[in-house]
């Protein structure tokens, strides 16, 4: 450093805006306190003074992307409002890729995270939702209220697989065509009628959002109808 050149103080929003820069660059698994004390220019117990451990950092670097979640402009209802912080949620996961895992990882809800949730939560209570349908409907959003949404198979990053042989790809059609005719039926609605792009993977945030608005025509349905749990044992 410099002469007269001042240093930012370590503190543990720096440190944790640190360790999401770096899963940025290099992903999670390179996020370490000493790959961070060496990117910080500081002994690795020095970081122990603002975190208490590596789960914690996670926990403020979970709670530093939601922070990156848009408020739903207040004259909305309930179901844009519900919508529109959703897909927010989806933006900043999406910005930092990481992020899901390190979600999908945490057994701690903080207060950043409990906020979001009741942030969600609220949406539907003033809405008309009772507790009660408001309680089974997170439960149906899951993990879509932080962005995201569970899938039977991970598809590989396009990046790293071959551009398709075609001779190979139609006997692949055709071998769907004799043992799994309703998979090739939903794969090449999928793609047009293109038998060259099955299995090239579908439009994660069309897919997305359609499940999203499935689950809030079926929220309003239930609301509307005066559903309880109680009714339904």
């Amino acid at each position: 450093m410099a002469p007269g050149t001042a240093r930012t103080p370590l503190s543990s929003h720096r440190l944790i805006a640190a360790a999401v820069d770096l899963a940025d660059e290099a992903g999670i698994d390179a996020v370490s306190m000493r790959a961070l004390a060496q990117r910080l220019g500081v002994v690795p117990m020095a970081l122990y003074k603002h975190v208490a451990s590596k789960d914690v950092l996670l926990d403020g670097m979970v709670d530093l992307v939601l922070a990156e979640v848009e408020a739903p402009d207040p004259a909305l209802d309930w179901r844009a409002a519900v919508r529109a912080r959703v897909l927010g949620a989806r933006r900043a996961v999406l910005r930092h890729p990481w992020a899901r895992r390190a979600i999908e990882s945490r057994t701690h809800r903080t207060a950043v995270v409990l906020a979001h949730m009741d942030a969600v939560a609220r949406h539907f209570l003033d809405g008309g939702f009772s507790p009660d349908l408001t309680h089974h409907v997170m439960h149906a959003l899951g993990n879509r209220i932080w962005g995201f949404s569970p899938e039977l198979f991970e598809e590989g990053p396009a990046g790293d697989a071959p551009a398709p042989d075609p001779e190979q790809q139609a006997a692949v059609a055709r071998e769907l065509a004799q043992r799994f005719p309703g998979i090739l039926a939903i794969a090449t609605a999928a793609t047009g009628g293109d038998l060259s792009s099955v299995g090239q993977g579908c439009d994660e945030q069309f897919e997305f959002e359609f499940a999203l608005d499935l689950l809030l025509d079926g929220a309003e349905r239930l609301q509307r109808s005066g559903w309880a749990s109680t009714a339904h044992p």
